[in-house]
């Protein structure tokens, strides 16, 4: 008796969900990212306006002034849905918590000069409410968006603010082995140093800015491009130049960080330039608006930590300009 086993390959009717389907307009299979983005927003059947805000429905298109054909095109170039991103993130952090797992057992911080230490209490902790600060603007764009594409992104980086802001808490707790008044102080330092001024006014007027979109490029893409550069870059070098790397290691996470989250800002940008020209003169029109506020905000802070502070935040300024004209707007 013989046995004949023969294979039967079935086609699957479907490869992912319909209004999958309908968005990628071709017969594959999603991605996972496509299937966690696209119109999971509701757009219909809403009962009531919100009460707190009734000029609008809970999702509406008439929340910014930018205009989008298809608010889904702003998809993220990273592909973070929930998984990966959790993800990756676990991965930076194991590699974070073994530089300063580094740093401790080689005992890096005994080196670092008094003053390196109490500059860094007093002219980087206070970036801990900055941070805090970028969080709350990030969720404030996660409420008033349109389209999951923007709202998931934007969400994933309202926790990395928290992030940050923890990272640079357990950087000033490990120098002061642990001494809390610091942490007291530098809250003190973001209320009423001079220095700290500029930029904290920027952050509360952010607070009541209404367009989301608007938000999101002030945020995002201006504030950050003058603040980190300038804290994580050029401050760095300096004390590298001296020897001093154990800042640098405590900090790696924000430095690919914002290097990452850069190709979804830019994105962003890129796309809603290339909407329309009415979005393009927009952006520009803020840009306009407030490069002037966040340059004058930074050269306070710089002041404190470098020499050449002025031609610093020239260069900062300047690389903005060009990170500005390659998603096509021009000053």
């Amino acid at each position: 008796m013989t046995l004949d086993i023969k294979s039967v390959e079935i086609k699957e009717k479907r490869l992912t969900f319909g209004h999958v389907e309908r968005r990628i307009k071709e017969h594959r299979t999603a991605t996972r990212y496509e299937e966690a983005t696209y119109d999971l927003q509701s757009t219909t059947n809403f009962h009531y306006r919100p009460t707190y805000n009734p000029k609008y429905e809970l999702y509406d298109k008439n929340k910014t002034a930018i205009k989008m054909e298809d608010w889904y095109k702003l998809l993220d170039p990273r592909q973070y849905y929930y998984s990966s991103y959790v993800i990756t993130r676990s991965k930076q952090q194991e590699a974070t918590e073994q530089n300063f797992d580094f740093i401790d057992k080689r005992e890096l911080l005994d080196s670092m000069p008094e003053d390196v230490k109490q500059q860094i209490l007093t002219c980087i902790l206070p970036l801990r409410h900055y941070e805090w600060g970028a969080n709350m603007n990030n969720l404030q764009i996660v409420s008033e968006s349109y389209g999951a594409a923007i709202a998931s992104a934007s969400m994933f980086h309202a926790e990395d603010r928290l992030g940050n802001a923890q990272y640079i808490t357990k950087n000033a707790l490990l120098i002061t082995q642990n001494e809390t008044k610091d942490l007291d102080n530098s809250v003190n330092i973001w209320l009423n140093d001079n220095s700290w001024q500029g930029l904290r006014k920027a952050m509360e007027d952010s607070f009541v800015l209404k367009d989301w979109f608007e938000l999101h490029f002030l945020q995002n893409m201006i504030m950050d491009s003058f603040i980190h550069p300038l804290f994580f870059d050029f401050y760095e070098l300096k004390l590298n130049k001296k020897g001093i790397i154990a800042q640098s290691m405590m900090t790696q996470f924000m430095r690919s960080w914002y290097d990452e989250s850069s190709k979804w800002v830019d994105k962003t940008i890129q796309i809603a330039c290339e909407e329309s020209s009415s979005n393009s003169e927009l952006l520009s029109s803020w840009a306009k608006k407030y490069i002037p506020i966040i340059e004058e905000a930074t050269l306070l802070l710089a002041e404190n930590l470098l020499d050449n502070h002025i031609e610093t935040v020239e260069v900062i300024k300047q690389n903005l300009l060009e990170r500005l004209a390659k998603n096509s707007i021009i000053i």
